[in-house]
């Protein structure tokens, strides 16, 4: 009885196909909790793939993954000094925003990542002058740049990619390769014909593991379920039912990501109103599930539990039955299953 994964393999992988062929180049990205796969899972489908590099979050990643897939791995965490040291192959490339981080990664292989509109970490223009004399002690493998997912202000990626192109140009330093992140299929083509001699690189993992939402779902074993009347008390902390019908025990708690939400950046009056809505069941105790029964995502009946939670099923629907299962609507990157199942 588990919260599991179910994968439409042969669907998933036409879409990683499908991305492959749109984005000449692609780096694969395989950070955090693998979207939901894992790191062991997504080594094996780049690898399939066919590609030469990929990409991980972290040099602790990097340190797991190594021993998964045999091609180089792109660290998009930039380097600073005093970091602690994690031994790592020498097939490991590490990103680096300052010039400083270049002078303190003397032989290694690095991509110098430029400041984009996002205003994270990055090179900035007047840095530039200063990394000719960086670069010779280093193996330069290109630059990079972080572009954001939403641009309100109208500005287009293109021309942002271009500029910083230009400015690299002008100062005379290497431009053989240029990786780039959230860029569209064309906008990557657009900037390749301008720039022929530079190799874009799109470095992808939402859009290449999620971006087929019909080859993926997730499902909740029954565990239990227990009939009760309105007034009936239960739960950790005795509440009573609201009306008769079923407490039910699904497998997926805390521990999987159940109930665990990160924030979200909402747009427009409605997605706001539904946010207002949610906030204000919330305290009086009416949380939405993501666990879906006889068409309706149901309620928690109390807060998820670490391993399990309980839903309250009311007496007008159909009574789950142990070992059934119930669609889950899960965010991949917040969620760890107990088994994965391809079929």
């Amino acid at each position: 009885m588990a919260l599991t994964l179910y994968v439409d393999t042969a669907r998933w992988r036409a879409h990683h196909k499908h991305v492959q062929e749109q984005f000449p180049g692609l780096v694969p990205v395989c950070k955090g909790n693998g979207y939901g796969f894992g790191h062991e899972r997504l080594a094996e489908e780049a690898t399939r793939l066919g590609s030469e590099v990929l990409a991980v979050g972290t040099t602790y990643e990097a340190a797991r993954i190594k021993d998964w897939f045999g091609g180089d791995l792109l660290v998009l965490t930039p380097y600073r000094r005093g970091e602690e040291p994690v031994p790592l192959p020498d097939r490991v490339i590490r990103s680096v925003s300052s010039v400083d981080g270049v002078y303190g990664l003397v032989g290694a292989r690095v991509v110098i990542e430029v400041m984009s509109s996002m205003k994270r970490h990055g090179i900035s223009e007047q840095d530039l002058p200063q990394l000719h004399a960086a670069i010779e002690n280093v193996r330069l493998e290109g630059f990079a740049i972080h572009l954001p997912l939403d641009r309100t202000d109208g500005s287009d990626a293109v021309e942002e990619v271009i500029g910083w192109m230009d400015r690299l140009r002008a100062a005379r330093l290497p431009l053989h390769t240029m990786f780039v992140s959230h860029l569209k299929a064309e906008e990557l083509a657009r900037l390749q014909q301008q720039f022929p001699q530079t190799r874009f690189r799109a470095r992808i993992g939402t859009r290449l593991w999620l971006g087929d939402h019909e080859a993926t779902e997730y499902r909740g074993a029954v565990l239990d379920v227990t009939r009760v009347s309105k007034g009936d008390r239960f739960g950790y902390r005795q509440q009573r039912a609201a009306s008769d019908g079923f407490l039910v025990v699904v497998a997926g708690g805390t521990s999987h990501g159940v109930g665990l939400e990160a924030p979200k950046a909402l747009h427009g009056v409605m997605p706001r109103a539904k946010g207002v809505a949610r906030a204000g069941l919330a305290t009086v105790n009416r949380n939405l599930s993501p666990f879906v029964w006889g068409g309706k995502q149901r309620w928690f009946a109390e807060p998820p539990h670490m391993q399990v939670s309980i839903l309250f099923v009311p007496a007008d629907a159909p009574e789950p039955k142990v070992g059934d299962e119930l669609v889950a609507h899960l965010r991949h990157t917040t969620t760890q299953f107990d088994r994965l199942v391809d079929r």
